[in-house]
């Protein structure tokens, strides 16, 4: 089973469609004035796509634009329970669904106005999306493994406040941890994850009240038996084109950074077929600065330095980020209130197609020459986005 299929688990026996927030907002998302009442949808209980414990699983299928419609069908049904149909809403979101299926869940979709903005292989929706001012008709799209689908639509229309930032990310459930590829079971298992020469022993624990900031940190370990190897973890928050500027906002605390060969914090977007990672790196015993991904030539090394960090300290980190065209723009990275001005552009995933739409954040530890264990925590995990 993978580490979000365990954490599934988990989590299917406190709820059966009952969500625990995604996150919390600078405001409220929505407001229910002149809109049809809430729905409440059928329990599901929360359920992952499962693939081959052996062999390397196939991609799923571009999603098909304009979507099918199918509606109730034998395959089931699709309930959206927030928003409200016809609901005026802030951006970004925050849609909750769940499709009661007969047949197991390959995949999930959300799309906005044809256009696929999520995408998840869960049974259920918890995310949010970032949709441009104005009226916008949504559709959400389940696929079971046997190819049939079911869906529902609705309608909302986005107001034009500035989308308020997403915080508290390390306390969220379900983040995705990944070594060298991903696990046997993963619905993408066999598929190229936190590279490196083998696979690490690595977990999450979230709402560790010390050492902490809020009382809810998420401490992750690192360890293992084979020296270079790394762990990615990934929480996938929701999805929309309609972002541009991203700022990643977070505090992080290390026992030993002396054996941590390289802290690695990303930033990424998917739509439309393509990727853009905002992928970031303290390269600790590498280059000794700070790293940044092109989408062609891998990373590239900036003259900002990063050879050491202090031990058992809080550490605050701030990237700035911008998507231009087929670019990605690192504007700014600051540490501990020192701001280093970028205003480098790379490029995009260019001539690798993408079939996950989503924007998340993610955090990877990578292994030294000993594969000396040691330990991180975040706090105050924060996207900004617009």
């Amino acid at each position: 089973m993978s580490f979000r299929g365990c954490k599934a688990l988990l989590f299917s026996l406190l709820l059966a469609f009952t969500f625990v927030p995604l996150a919390m907002l600078g405001q409220d998302s929505s407001s229910s004035a002149g809109t049809q009442p809430a729905v409440t949808c059928p329990s599901v209980t929360l359920a992952e796509s499962v693939g081959p414990y052996t062999g390397v699983a196939p991609l799923p299928p571009a999603a098909p634009s304009p979507p099918p419609n199918p509606g109730t069908t034998s395959a089931g049904s699709v309930c959206v329970s927030s928003p409200a149909n016809g609901a005026t809403v802030s951006s970004p979101v925050h849609v909750k669904a769940a499709a009661k299926l007969v047949h197991p869940i390959y995949f999930i979709r959300v799309f906005a106005d044809g256009k696929s903005q999520y995408f998840d292989w869960f049974n259920t929706v918890d995310a949010f999306l970032w949709l441009a001012p104005g009226p916008h008709k949504l559709e959400v799209l389940a696929t079971d493994k046997t190819g049939k689908q079911a869906s529902t639509t609705f309608t909302l229309n986005v107001t034009s406040t500035k989308p308020a930032p997403v915080s508290q990310i390390q306390t969220l459930p379900l983040w995705d941890g990944c070594s060298a590829k991903f696990p046997p079971g993963h619905p993408r298992a066999g598929q190229l994850c936190a590279a490196g020469s083998g696979n690490a022993i690595s977990t999450i624990t979230e709402n560790q009240s010390s050492p902490s900031l809020t009382g809810h940190s998420a401490k992750f370990t690192m360890g293992g038996p084979t020296k270079y190897t790394n762990m990615l973890w990934t929480r996938y928050l929701g999805g929309g084109a309609a972002p541009t500027h991203f700022t990643y906002d977070l505090w992080f605390y290390v026992d030993r950074p002396e054996v941590a060969q390289a802290l690695e914090f990303d930033t990424n977007q998917t739509f439309g077929g393509t990727r853009w990672v905002f992928g970031t790196e303290c390269n600790l015993k590498g280059d000794h600065v700070w790293d940044v991904w092109d989408g062609v030539k891998g990373w590239i090394p900036t003259k900002v330095p990063c050879s050491s960090l202090p031990a058992k300290t809080w550490n605050h980190l701030v990237w700035t980020f911008q998507r231009v065209g087929t670019h990605v723009r690192y504007i700014s990275v600051e540490l501990n209130g020192t701001t280093f001005p970028l205003n480098l552009y790379y490029s995009n995933q260019a001539n690798v197609p993408w079939r996950f739409e989503g924007i998340d954040v993610a955090f990877q530890m990578d292994g030294d020459y000993r594969q000396d264990p040691y330990n991180v925590w975040l706090d105050k995990v924060t996207l900004s986005a617009y």
